[in-house]
């Protein structure tokens, strides 16, 4: 059975097939260029280091290819690292791309079926007409895109189980709170992230496009909305302008990128639950690499606390 990364143990050298998903080169206080490394199988990643970088080393590396490495497992602020002896290049005509990326724990066909639930559940026939125009054409691509390059669900799959997540809090809070209207809260979960499929490049390498970086997907998915509204007849609708705040406002804050703050229960709401689902992911994942007893690193999405892994 092959090895795995999340298998790996403190202080064990290995040698394996694993994607070089990021690299970048620096200099060490006395000159000596270093790399930095993110290393990853279908079951994990692992941020490394190499110290001794050869010339032939950095005129095959590239990020998006598999490569045989041979590593160390050593641990650097309460996390583990691996320091990188040697990077053989592989002939990729015979590697699987896919048997090295990290996918959602959900069945993807269990993740289709929620968010078309959820669909089918909005009684509203213009925002329910708004949002099935728009699934439409971005099916294929919202159930591979991640929800980010790094952080919160940055995995195949990820920006998908980022909304059915937030799917079922707000499901839950529409039965707590009868004030809020269920057809605005699932629409504004359905729509918020949308448009990261025109913002992100894809599930491999995820970079930002120059689309996501000039415009970003808030505005990006303000102007579908319109777009898909005006083509319906609905562009004036309080139906459309209502989903458009709510895409506008998710981020709750000015210096967050919303280019307004929330100012209806829903897009109140949906900026507290888009937190929520995002901070728990981000600390599943900071405490799978810890044990018991221990601190995560300094996670930047949390205000750059260390996390306490209880063992209650």
């Amino acid at each position: 059975m092959s090895q795995k990364i999340k298998d790996l143990n403190l202080g064990e050298v290995v040698t394996m097939p694993v994607l070089v998903t990021t690299f970048s080169t620096a200099k060490t206080t006395s000159g000596a260029t270093y790399l930095t490394l993110y290393l990853q199988d279908a079951s994990a990643g692992l941020e490394s280091k190499c110290w001794d970088v050869k010339e032939d080393m950095l005129k095959s590396l590239k990020a998006g290819l598999v490569f045989q490495v041979t590593f160390e497992v050593l641990k650097y602020k309460n996390a583990l690292q691996g320091k990188v002896y040697n990077i053989v290049p592989m002939d990729q005509s015979t590697i699987n791309i896919e048997d090295f990326l990290i996918t959602s724990k959900v069945p993807v066909e269990q993740l289709q079926q929620v968010v078309k639930q959820n669909i089918n559940a909005i009684g509203n026939e213009k925002i329910r007409k708004i949002i099935i125009e728009l699934y439409k054409e971005y099916h294929d691509a919202f159930f591979r895109y991640p929800a980010a390059s790094k952080n919160h669900h940055n995995f195949v799959g990820g920006l998908a189980t980022h909304v059915v997540g937030m799917l079922n809090l707000a499901n839950h809070l529409c039965d707590l709170y009868p004030l809020l209207s269920r057809d605005l809260m699932l629409a504004g979960v359905l729509l918020h992230d949308l448009g990261k499929v025109n913002e992100l490049s894809g599930p491999i390498n995820t970079e930002y496009t120059m689309e996501g970086k000039l415009i970003g997907h808030i505005s990006i998915m303000n102007a579908k909305i319109y777009e898909v509204s005006h083509r319906l007849g609905y562009q004036d609708s309080e139906e459309a302008i209502l989903l458009r705040h709510l895409v506008l406002s998710h981020h709750g804050q000015l210096e967050y990128g919303s280019p307004v703050m929330p100012l209806i229960l829903e897009a109140e709401m949906l900026h507290f639950i888009d937190n929520i689902d995002a901070r728990m992911n981000t600390l599943e994942k900071a405490f799978s690499e810890v044990k018991a007893g221990e601190f995560t690193t300094k996670l930047f999405p949390m205000e750059n606390r260390s996390f306490y892994k209880h063992n209650l």
